[in-house]
């Protein structure tokens, strides 16, 4: 697995981490004390935010899960990559859309920048 699979593994499995204190270790050792995440619904910066973005995702979308979605593709400091959030047990899916991610020069994400195909009605 390269590099680039690599951190969108666990940026996702930081996104699907549904336990409080084991999300805020994934965001701290994924994210740079500063790390800002923008799409067209969240604007946060920092570890406690970024976390709070996530479970805000996962309290509006219970039992589901973001999985990958098409390849991902990298060069110099950037990743890009699609994802869509889908029911944990299968099916169609209520979010489609692709990040754009900023690595600071220890491979940390410093920014994300989102984008959404499919835009989501929470439950």
């Amino acid at each position: 697995m390269n590099a680039y699979a690599e951190l969108v593994d666990r940026y996702l499995a930081v996104w699907n981490e549904t336990e409080a204190d084991a999300r805020a270790a994934g965001v701290a050792a994924l994210f740079a004390p500063d790390a800002t995440y923008v799409d067209p619904l969240a604007d946060v910066r920092g570890h406690e935010q970024i976390a709070a973005a996530v479970a805000g995702v996962q309290q509006a979308f219970p039992g589901h899960v973001l999985r990958p979605h098409g390849p991902v593709d990298g060069h110099h400091n950037l990743v890009r990559f699609g994802w869509e959030l889908v029911p944990a047990g299968g099916g169609e899916s209520v979010a489609v859309g692709f990040d754009v991610v900023v690595r600071d020069p220890d491979g940390r994400v410093r920014a994300v920048h989102g984008f959404l195909d499919k835009v989501p009605t929470p439950a």
